[in-house]
């Protein structure tokens, strides 16, 4: 057995209780900084649910949930492709699940809760340049105008390579372009007012949201979260009527337009999860195979799972 004398006990008991002194500190940090996470992520959940007063762009920044009105921009013109093709191995160009429901939904919210391993992404103009794309099912609505093998499509993208958010809206297999789209024979596309927003480093990637809502005869609205900040933009909800069909939602981090791929670093994980509002808390449908977008990544699938409750959601885990 050790014996130590007066002082050196003396000396021990102080460093012990400098230790604890040290470290307390440090555990109410780290309380601090999770409460402080956690609130910032409930603002992000509120705030896209959070109806902007009229049409235009917003802003919105935490903790206030009061959208601000401010300039919209031109989106930019490039087309964020139709899937071509058959399917690949990698996600993209139709290789991607989408959440289902038996009825319609008005909202679909995609996000990214567990993201690691993720140090470097590279796209078409170079790190850190993806897009975010919140994509409807293939449509057949009014606006096709009886043109035989047409369907209409919409998309909700953040793109980080140019800078904004916007509503780009498809008629495929439309052949000759109603005046005021563009041509990407035999298709044609045209895109909503943008709001200019920040480019996301891909080390934000967990704080990122995409929201995309409907309302017939009313407008259609984006959200997009990045952190403490929010971006909205509006549309008419009449440019491809996706009130009336939209059955189906595809959400990824893919390239940036063009047809592009997302590169991600060797050792990547990211879990998507794409929440519905359909008016039930029934579970929706994991769909495979069934997105539309023809931009990629150079990630693989995992299992889809489907879930109940409030939001009803379906989460995958996509890696390399």
């Amino acid at each position: 057995m050790v014996k130590f004398g007066a002082r050196t006990l003396i000396r021990i008991t102080a460093v012990a209780i400098l230790g604890s002194a040290v470290s307390l500190p440090v555990v109410y940090a780290q309380a601090d900084d999770s409460a402080e996470a956690q609130a910032q992520e409930t603002w992000r959940e509120n705030i896209v649910h959070t109806d902007v007063p009229d049409e235009g762009c917003f802003y919105a920044s935490y903790p206030s949930t009061e959208w601000l009105k401010v300039e919209c921009i031109e989106a930019p013109n490039v087309p964020f492709l139709p899937r071509r093709g058959a399917v690949g191995n990698t996600v993209g160009n139709g290789d991607d699940y989408a959440v289902e429901v038996s009825g319609l939904m008005t909202q679909s919210i995609g996000s990214f809760p567990k993201v690691t391993g993720v140090t470097s992404e590279k796209g078409l103009l170079g790190a850190n340049d993806y897009s975010l794309q919140l994509n409807s099912n293939f449509m057949t609505t009014a606006v096709c105008n009886g043109h035989a093998n047409c369907q209409s499509w919409e998309q909700f993208v953040y793109s980080s390579g140019y800078n904004e958010a916007f509503m780009q809206y498809w008629l495929i297999n439309y052949g000759t372009c109603p005046s005021g789209w563009f041509t990407y024979s035999p298709d044609c596309y045209k895109n909503s007012a943008g709001v200019t927003v920040p480019e996301e480093a891909i080390s934000t990637l967990a704080t990122l949201k995409v929201s995309g809502k409907a309302v017939a005869k009313g407008k259609d609205t984006l959200v997009f979260t990045a952190g403490t900040e929010a971006y909205s933009t509006t549309g008419k909800d009449s440019v491809v009527d996706l009130a009336s069909a939209w059955q189906e939602s595809e959400f990824n981090i893919i390239g940036d337009g063009s047809g592009s791929s997302a590169a991600f670093n060797k050792g990547s994980s990211i879990t998507v999860k794409i929440a519905v509002t359909d008016g039930t808390t029934a579970a929706p449908t994991c769909v495979s195979d069934s997105g539309t977008t023809g931009e990629t990544n150079n990630l693989n699938l995992k299992k889809c799972t489907a879930y109940g409750g409030t939001p009803p959601h379906i989460s995958f885990v996509e890696s390399n």
